[in-house]
């Protein structure tokens, strides 16, 4: 009683191996995406840290430039003070 197309048993045995190829297929397509995705990643990444990094070179000279200026700023204060000081005196003087 042997029939011509292939019972139960051996018909999954032949989808099998196909199905496995099938779905090693799809794992290593969903795997070669992972990995570019990944790389795209690690160079956004380091764009960033090499953006931050320069960021935060531009903000510590801007805080140098700061600081100096505020010296500046104080330094022609303590001149302005002194000649308005003296300019007190010498009419305190005349009085």
């Amino acid at each position: 009683m042997a029939s011509s197309s292939p019972s139960q048993p051996d018909l999954q045995l032949q989808l099998q191996p196909e199905t496995e190829s099938q779905m090693s297929s799809i794992v290593y397509e969903i795997s070669q995406e992972v990995q570019g995705a990944m790389e795209n990643m690690l160079k956004m990444m380091s764009e960033i840290d090499e953006n931050s990094a320069g960021i935060t070179e531009e903000i510590e000279k801007c805080k140098e430039q700061s600081l100096e200026k505020k010296r500046g700023l104080e330094e022609a204060k303590e001149q302005v003070e002194k000649a308005a000081y003296a300019v007190l005196e010498m009419l305190n003087n005349r009085a």
